[in-house]
């Protein structure tokens, strides 16, 4: 895909390249910040896993890496907030990735995984 011209489709080229399409960067990027958030105090308040909440340890999602989501009054503004988008995007990775013990592995596997979604 070295000679591809201005005004070709893009796909093709962020396949072979191994890029992530804009929503899976972002994706990936939430991801891995709550991942470094885990375990600190930092943000506990605001991110809270389900486990944690004692209505919904019953729950299947708590033996999950699964995060509660806050619901969010506006689409276009508040879906975009870090404590909606970052819970969301985390809740729906897989155990497989989820389950990493280091940063990179875990930046290995989403990558991996994000691009198994976005290019099929």
């Amino acid at each position: 895909m070295r000679g591809s011209r201005k005004y070709e489709h893009i796909t093709p080229l962020l396949r072979d390249l191994h890029w992530q399409q804009v929503p899976e960067r972002i994706e990936s990027k939430l991801s891995v910040l709550v991942f470094r958030w885990y375990g600190s105090a930092y943000l506990a308040s605001e991110l809270r896993r389900v486990a944690d909440v004692d209505t919904r340890k019953r729950l299947r999602s708590s033996s999950t890496f699964a995060l509660v989501t806050p619901s969010s009054c506006r689409t276009t503004i508040g879906d975009r907030a870090f404590f909606v988008a970052a819970p969301r995007a985390c809740s729906t990775l897989p155990s497989s990735v989820t389950a990493s013990e280091t940063l990179g592995t875990f930046k290995r596997r989403l990558k991996t995984h994000l691009f198994a979604t976005s290019f099929p």
